[in-house]
């Protein structure tokens, strides 16, 4: 199976016929081929896009726009198990786990398409001689970096809201895992989308990816991965003098006061770093527990750790593959280093017998007490790693959550009110649970983060504004 790049409406090849090989991280076997796109097949698809915009899709009403989400939303929904059973191949993930990403794709595009003809302006008291008017517009011709960890889930929340606000877009998916947003665009042509709305080029980071962060011919970027790729972007785009929505990584901190309700904590605490195998920016990957029910909590979460099972996504596992060898291998090197460091494994899962011995599996491990300053305390991994580490007071806890260079998420586990309410304020987090743990909230809440995790929002409202910008209108009456 081969697919090829979505420019102008047309399924067209590399222009110098390059494919790459996908292989899936479940078995490691090779299953499809998609186009190895260069920078001039960026340029045609930036092209392609600025057509579409001065064009048949900018001339579209909001609430045409909004129709024609809401359309593609109907369809995502109708092909929800098609697109589960290819991310799973694609990416590794458990089928429930990818089916929750295609129902949460359709409801950003219902969500996004719902608010179209929402994007009211403003109306400012000046000269009584003078009207002036403040209107929300697209910014025109947007770019759209997507990762390979939420593939289904990033495309809705980024390239849904720029359509929604009036852009067209050039999307470049992360090599690792392109399949599924192929298929989706397949689909919004079929709805009905003008060609040149959305286009696709597959292909390498540093080659796909390079062209459309520094093409001129884009108004707005908004990438999703590491700290160190979204400092080449915004770099880039710098040059252009181009806006950049960063969401980068995470070491998101769960504290655990001693008046917490450790029983409805526990499946959280668990489940917020073993989601898609801890390759999730906003995982929980570090514990912070208050030192009189440290030992407790740890046991509990050690006994839990020791029941996960890693394994092929059609079995259901707790969770599946790692991406690739290459981050397969990453995990490794990091658990390496830490028993390396003399850190105490507490408790370990295990990767299933029936799992492919050719597939990139990695065992969750919990390692208790770890240090604040270790590198497993500081360091994204980016797997199923979690750390444990002791706090004595409630100051120390804030001090301890927000003592890394990341601020993406948060969680707070207490009884006390007042307490959550002081704590929650002080985290210098983009989001902050308390009492429970969303790993990146749902549609409707803005995501973002603080220092090394980025800038700017996506998600929700917000999201929505992002992809706009203001135009002030001043008309003098007499």
């Amino acid at each position: 199976m081969v697919f090829k790049n979505l420019i102008g409406g047309k399924d067209v090849p590399a222009s110098d016929g390059m494919l790459l090989d996908v292989v899936s991280p479940v078995d490691g076997v090779l299953f499809a081929k998609i186009a190895s796109g260069t920078a001039q097949d960026v340029d045609a698809a930036v092209k392609a896009a600025r057509n579409a915009f001065e064009g048949a899709w900018g001339r579209l009403t909001a609430t045409e726009r909004g129709r024609l989400l809401m359309k593609l939303a109907a369809i995502v929904e109708a092909h929800a198990d098609e697109l589960t059973a290819l991310e799973s191949r694609d990416n590794g993930k458990p089928l429930r786990q990818s089916h929750a990403d295609a129902v949460a794709l359709a409801r950003y595009f219902e969500y996004y398409g719902s608010a179209a003809d929402k994007l009211h302006g403003d109306v400012i008291p000046y000269l009584n001689t003078h009207f002036i008017g403040v209107e929300r517009v697209p910014h025109g011709v947007t770019g759209h970096i997507v990762p390979w960890n939420y593939p289904l889930q990033i495309f809705g929340r980024s390239v849904g809201a720029a359509l929604a606000a009036g852009n067209a877009t050039v999307v470049k998916p992360a090599e690792d895992a392109s399949l599924t947003i192929l298929r989706v665009s397949a689909l919004a042509r079929e709805v009905g989308f003008p060609d040149g709305a959305i286009n696709l080029v597959t292909g390498l980071g540093r080659t796909a990816g390079a062209a459309l962060a520094a093409h001129p011919g884009i108004d707005f970027l908004s990438f999703t991965g590491s700290p160190e790729t979204g400092t080449a972007v915004q770099t880039a785009a710098a040059k252009n003098h181009v806006g950049v929505t960063l969401e980068l990584g995470g070491k998101s901190a769960q504290i655990v006061f001693d008046d917490a309700d450790i029983e409805r904590a526990l499946p959280s605490l668990v489940n917020a770093i073993i989601q898609n195998g801890g390759q999730t920016c906003s995982a929980g990957s570090r514990l912070l527990i208050q030192r009189g029910i440290f030992e407790d909590v740890v046991n509990a979460v050690a006994e839990r750790f020791r029941a996960l099972r890693a394994g092929h996504p059609e079995r259901e596992p707790d969770l599946g593959p790692m991406i690739n060898q290459a981050q397969q291998r990453r995990v490794l090197g990091y658990l390496d280093r830490a028993r390396n460091e003399g850190l105490t494994v507490m408790g370990e899962g295990v990767v299933a017998i029936d799992a492919p011995a050719e597939g990139f599996y990695v065992p969750p491990v919990f390692f208790a007490p770890v240090p604040h300053q270790s590198m497993l305390s500081q360091e994204e991994v980016f797997g199923p790693v979690l750390v444990a580490t002791p706090f004595e007071d409630e100051a120390e806890a804030i001090r301890l959550a927000n003592g890394t260079p990341y601020g993406l998420a948060a969680g707070v586990w207490t009884r006390d009110a007042m307490r959550s309410t002081r704590v929650a304020r002080s985290m210098r987090a983009g989001q902050v649970f308390v009492n429970c743990y969303g790993a990146g909230g749902g549609i409707e809440l803005p995501f973002g983060g603080f220092g090394r995790s980025g800038h700017g929002r996506e998600k929700g409202f917000e999201g929505l504004i992002e992809f706009t910008t203001t135009k002030t209108l001043v008309m003098a009456h007499g």
